[in-house]
């Protein structure tokens, strides 16, 4: 995104949270990239109005973001889950559902997350679109899909991971990216160099970023992790983690 493309933005998300306040009624945001999300918390925050995010479930990476004004209750979400599903073993992957969807002429900002799972995927989207996806999204790629509106968001199961301790020197992004995806420090270091590390979901190059208890930490290739816990530091000043690993992601 060029700055003029996020300068527009900003100034969108603070109109939007000025007439939220002014209408007194809830405004919605499209699905916001985790950056997004922090530009339309920030534009709330100088509205002095709440915002309220969702994406469908707990572990949503992109999430619209609700505007209203303070004290009221949460609305619903203008989006909903589509089931997609595909005659034979082989799965389509994130790329070709994504791809699929934005040749249609869809934009990004009315797609949510796609989540993989063994046998079918689930795409969020905005309700104004549901009915255009369903008869229009007919193949991924090669793959030939059935798509259909489900009446209630599902409930998403959390991938499988994998449980690591460790104990490093410091919590430095460098030593748990090390740590988490079994490589050495050098090659953690030119990973988060080569901006393919993102952690709470946004890209950094800093390789002495600070990882906190509950963090989120994704290598491009690799997968992602979670800090799930932090003990306290040995007599030798190391500090030891407990880490779950994920296979690839799924958004």
């Amino acid at each position: 995104m060029s700055e003029r493309e996020e300068e527009l933005l900003r100034k969108r998300f603070q109109e939007l949270a000025l007439r939220a306040d002014k209408q007194y009624r809830p405004l919605f945001t499209g699905f916001l990239s985790p950056p997004e999300a922090q530009w339309a918390l920030q534009a709330g925050r100088k509205a002095g109005v709440d915002v309220r995010f969702s994406g469908g479930y707990e572990d949503a990476e992109r999430k619209m973001a609700c505007f209203l004004p303070l004290g009221e209750e949460e609305p619903d979400f203008p989006f909903c889950a589509l089931s997609l599903t595909w005659p034979h073993q082989t799965a389509p992957g994130h790329r070709d559902i994504l791809g699929a969807a934005m040749g249609m002429g869809v934009q990004r900002h009315c797609l949510g997350d796609i989540a993989l799972e063994q046998e079918r995927a689930i795409l969020f989207v905005t309700e104004e679109l549901a009915d255009h996806i369903c008869q229009g999204l007919t193949s991924a790629g090669r793959i030939k899909l059935q798509v259909r509106l489900l009446e209630e968001l599902p409930e998403i199961q959390p991938p499988e991971a994998k449980t690591l301790h460790d104990t490093v020197a410091s919590l430095r992004l460098d030593a748990v990216v090390a740590s988490g995806f079994s490589l050495s420090r050098a090659k953690a270091a030119d990973l988060i160099a080569a901006g393919r590390v993102k952690l709470r979901h946004l890209p950094t190059l800093r390789t002495d970023a600070q990882v906190e208890e509950g963090d989120s930490i994704s290598a491009m290739g690799l997968g992602r992790i979670r800090l799930d816990a932090v003990g306290s530091p040995t007599k030798k000043g190391r500090i030891p983690l407990t880490i779950l690993r994920y296979g690839e992601k799924k958004h």
